[in-house]
């Protein structure tokens, strides 16, 4: 078999989504291949709509049921283990594709000799097929045979995993199972994904659209997705250690890291959480601390940190209780100003 979609499913029954998924699935012009839809334990009748899937179109649908609900990546570990296909791609169930998306990827994989492909994706809030913002996931200079300043600019800038394609062997061979039980598992994954790989090319085109909503897991902000985005990170770190590229790019790994486990985390926990814990924002910046004593140093740090930013987090990195009182007093004035 030529190809395995993957989607994850949990509770997307609402407002037709996962038939919009879906439905771009089995429309694809593509021949011989397959969608294993792995059910995440749903409370809704997410399930039945796929076992319908499964039985109208039997030659190409599969649908699995997991007792336990795993996450995202549990319930992509069962697809990757039940695929058939030499290629294998990932889709969200509340997002859909060009119907030529995966014909397109797999004639440029075939064209050039890649391994990987990508494309773009086109950020939407309804369900259509018109081209909304574009979302540019690769770049020219990160395609082809992949030497270092490809790797750095992938390791940087790695896109999304769900708009390209892998070979099944790389993934089984190198074990590139997802951490399961958490969010953000693409973060944790996303190196070995495309560094493992000897070519990627890009189509600069817009074939996945990525459905904005308030419910989806970048715009959800818990103490425990926090908690998740930093385990994300230390996963990050056990991965490019496993495989070997962790000392050939330090630099670019530290500030990924950083950004992930501590940036991304303290800006979104601090404005999301009605309440900052104090113990949660001093782990952080002493766990950062433990992994890059100078993470500051950092030159991709010093050049893409919001200068505005590097003020805060050295404050907190030099006082946690400063940086909450100062935090808040910022965060009081500008709401106020912004009534006026």
């Amino acid at each position: 078999m030529l190809l395995s979609i993957i989607v994850p499913v949990y509770n997307m029954a609402g407002e037709q989504k996962l038939n919009h998924c879906l439905d771009s699935l089995v429309a694809q012009t593509i021949e011989d291949y397959e969608i294993i839809a792995v059910d995440d334990c749903s409370t809704d009748n997410s399930y039945e709509i796929l076992k319908e899937y499964e039985a109208k179109y039997s030659d190409r649908f599969k649908a699995i049921h997991s007792e336990v609900n795993l996450h995202q990546g549990g319930a992509k570990n069962i697809g990757i283990r039940e695929a058939k296909g030499e290629w294998i791609g990932f889709i969200d169930a509340d997002d859909w594709i060009n119907p030529r998306m995966y014909e397109k990827l797999i004639n440029k994989a075939n064209e050039t000799g890649a391994d990987c492909v990508g494309c773009d994706y086109s950020l939407v809030n309804e369900y259509t097929f018109e081209i909304g913002q574009i979302d540019h996931n690769s770049s020219v200079d990160q395609t082809g045979v992949l030497g270092d300043s490809q790797k750095k600019s992938l390791i940087l800038d790695s896109g999304s995993l769900v708009v390209k394609i892998y070979k099944k062997k790389m993934i089984i061979d190198n074990d590139l199972f997802f951490p399961e039980k958490i969010f953000y598992e693409d973060n944790a994954m996303s190196n070995s994904y495309l560094l493992l790989n000897k070519h990627y090319e890009y189509i600069q085109e817009p074939l996945y659209y990525y459905y904005q909503h308030n419910a989806s897991t970048v715009h959800t902000i818990t103490k425990e997705r926090c908690e998740d985005r930093m385990q994300a990170g230390r996963v990050m770190i056990e991965e490019a250690k496993r495989h070997g590229f962790y000392d050939a790019y330090l630099p670019e790994i530290e500030y990924k890291f950083t950004l992930l486990f501590y940036i991304n985390t303290l800006f979104s926990y601090m404005p999301g959480i009605k309440h900052p814990k104090y113990g949660f924002v001093k782990k952080m910046g002493k766990e950062l601390k433990q992994y890059f004593p100078k993470f500051e140093e950092n030159t991709y740090y010093v050049e893409k940190t919001h200068p505005e930013e590097k003020k805060l987090i050295h404050m907190q990195q030099k006082s946690t209780l400063l940086f909450l009182v100062y935090y808040k007093l910022l965060w009081t004035y500008r709401r106020l100003r912004g009534k006026k």
